[in-house]
């Protein structure tokens, strides 16, 4: 029952924290020249230069990321994804057509609106779901990386990358303060979100220490392709146990914690990793 309950309340925050990203860019940084960004942001520049409905050129782009996801990352983040990203869209619509207006300068709307999609950004990632398609290009490119040579790898500067190629296009196509205003919502965004997921695009250490390691590793090795570290350690109380290490992305991290749920015994700590010598 804990374990439904607390699926129930992840998708809750999910669908809130949509409902609040929707509601951001479609009220507050639409109507003060600003833009999101990631695969939103691309979707926003098609929908001004084409003059196309915002909400269905959020799908159009984000449509074929989601489905390289599902293929070559894997179906565990499907579900949160996918409702996630159908509340955003069906947010996006129905926000379009309310009247809403801040009585502030074209900056400290700008904040705000950032500071609400922040949020929201925030909630869905801390449970497990993601609306941007930029999130998935990079993680599919950590993981093609891992593949071909065995090095894990932040998707820190592939983000940055592409949200470079998203304002450039901004500034090209459209107009320049724009994207001075875009990029003050990437700024005041990310900043909310590495608060609460500390540092969402960084790598993890996960710390396990099991007396049964056998079962956690094959779920690893088979559901995420990774390996472990095993060390041998003591605790005063419980004795003789292993002590597994494993390097994941945030988003693998949502499966590492489903599978140490399913093996019961285990101790666990995360941590974030800022850089791995070798």
């Amino acid at each position: 029952m804990n374990k439904k309950i607390k699926t129930v309340f992840s998708y809750l925050m999910i669908i809130i924290g949509a409902i609040l990203a929707s509601f951001s860019v479609a009220c507050i940084l639409l109507p003060n020249d600003a833009i999101d960004y990631g695969t939103a942001g691309i979707a926003i520049i098609i929908s001004k230069l084409t003059g196309y409905n915002l909400s269905l050129c959020v799908l159009l782009v984000f449509l074929p990321f989601l489905v390289a996801g599902i293929i070559l990352i894997g179906k565990y983040f499907f579900a949160k994804t996918f409702v996630g990203f159908v509340v955003y869209t069906i947010g996006l619509s129905y926000f379009e057509k309310i009247p809403f207006e801040l009585n502030t300068e074209h900056f400290i709307a700008v904040a705000f609106g950032g500071a609400i999609l922040g949020v929201g950004l925030s909630l869905i990632l801390r449970n497990g779901g993601c609306i941007d398609g930029s999130e998935i290009f990079a993680n599919i490119i950590v993981k093609k990386i891992y593949n071909h040579s065995g090095k894990d790898y932040s998707i820190s500067y592939i983000l940055i990358a592409f949200n470079a190629c998203v304002y450039g296009a901004v500034f090209v196509l459209l107009d320049r303060d724009s994207a001075l205003l875009s990029l003050l919502v990437y700024i005041v965004a990310t900043s909310i979100i590495d608060h609460f997921t500390d540092h969402f695009e960084a790598l993890k250490q996960v710390t396990i220490i099991t007396k049964d390691p056998d079962a956690i590793i094959h779920d690893i090795r088979e559901e995420l392709n990774k390996t472990c570290t095993i060390i041998n350690s003591s605790g005063v109380i419980a004795g003789e146990n292993k002590t597994l290490i494993c390097y994941v992305n945030y988003f693998e991290l949502q499966k590492v914690k489903e599978i140490i749920s399913r093996n019961k015994g285990s101790f666990s700590t995360v941590s974030t990793i800022d850089e791995i010598l070798r």
